[in-house]
């Protein structure tokens, strides 16, 4: 395992220290982290015929992420996705956060977790790197003084780990993800329409059209363009004459997974002139599609990043679920050990 440090201005009065790490297996793998933001800056993986490449979008320059308007490679918290009217309530009292995405809070708010400096645990034995935050009761509006922990393991057998741990001394929402968007040909490398996908998930969560958060229904993916339960390319359906995928301009949505809340495959990503394929597995209700469809930015070695550059497959609970009786809630109770475990794995 190496260490880059880069020496980073984390505001106008205080100078701080970011880390880069580089995880590497015995394959040649290489996962690059860094403890700004808990970002997942690069993700190195072979094709099939032996030829390494970067398959996540993102910066060569940390000072890029210091805006990250798309959220490469980032650890989202306290709340991942939507929250409409950015509000919400638990026991009788009522929590209000920053509205950044017109009438929704969107990823907590322009000062989410990605845009923090973390502490860094490294553990060369088990090749992992952790990153700790301390977040204040009242931080982003949420209630509670949260400890937090994010787990970065990358395995012998081709599989990033990403491990969440959490807990609170009120009782608190938390619902944490991350953004990675994936491009199995490389990073920059076209679109992802030719990429295909199976996604293990009967159901999804339509959007309501001025909300751009979920109706509250949930609803079959049989008969419609959302269904993946056999794999398909991405761009089959992608432009398809649907009122859905009109309010996103490609996919945007929530898929209910088939988990039962166990750690399981849930999704594969598969990129045929590479021979890449990428399995998805987690503990978690929900997994958010999108594809990139409105991605207008300059990533890694100057390559242009357009519309449907990469595909995310963030795995959550469901959007706005907080305030909607039939999803799931993302709450959990003072002093709680929260635990979850997502892992992008290469076969």
């Amino acid at each position: 395992m190496s260490i880059l440090t880069v020496k980073g201005i984390k505001d106008e009065k205080e100078e701080s220290d970011i880390f880069i790490y580089e995880i590497k297996n015995k394959n040649g793998m290489i996962a690059k982290v860094t403890n700004y933001g808990a970002i997942l800056m690069s993700l190195i993986v072979a094709d099939k015929d032996g030829n390494f490449d970067d398959v996540v979008l993102g910066y060569d320059d940390i000072k890029k992420y210091y805006v990250n308007d798309s959220c490469f490679g980032s650890t989202i918290g306290r709340n991942a996705n939507r929250i409409y009217q950015g509000k919400f309530t638990i026991d009788n009292t009522e929590y209000k956060l920053e509205l950044n995405d017109g009438v929704n809070n969107l990823h907590s708010g322009n000062d989410g977790y990605n845009k923090r400096i973390w502490d860094t645990i490294i553990d060369e034995d088990e090749n992992a790197v952790t990153f700790y935050l301390y977040s204040e009761d009242g931080d982003q509006g949420f209630p509670g003084n949260l400890d937090l922990y994010v787990t970065y393991k990358l395995t012998d057998d081709n599989a990033l780990e990403i491990i969440y741990k959490g807990k609170s001394d009120k009782k608190t929402v938390l619902n944490l993800t991350n953004h990675s968007y994936f491009n199995l040909a490389g990073q920059g490398n076209g679109n992802i329409n030719e990429h295909s996908l199976l996604l293990l998930a009967d159901k999804y969560t339509p959007l309501a059209k001025d909300k751009f958060v979920p109706t509250g229904k949930i609803e079959s993916v049989v008969g419609t363009p959302f269904d993946f339960t056999k794999e398909k390319k991405l761009g089959k359906d992608i432009d398809t004459d649907n009122a859905q995928l009109k309010i996103a301009k490609g996919y945007d949505h929530n898929y209910v997974l088939n988990n039962d809340g166990k750690l399981e495959k849930i999704a594969e990503l598969r990129e045929d002139t590479t021979g890449r394929t990428m399995q998805v597995f987690t503990d978690l209700p929900g997994v958010q599609l999108y594809t990139s469809n409105t991605t207008k930015d300059y990533g890694k070695e100057g390559k242009e990043y357009g519309s449907r550059c990469g595909v995310c497959l963030e795995t959550q609970y469901f959007p706005n679920a907080v305030n909607e009786k039939t999803f799931k809630k993302p709450i959990i109770e003072k002093n709680e050990k929260y635990q979850s475990t997502t892992i992008y794995k290469f076969v």
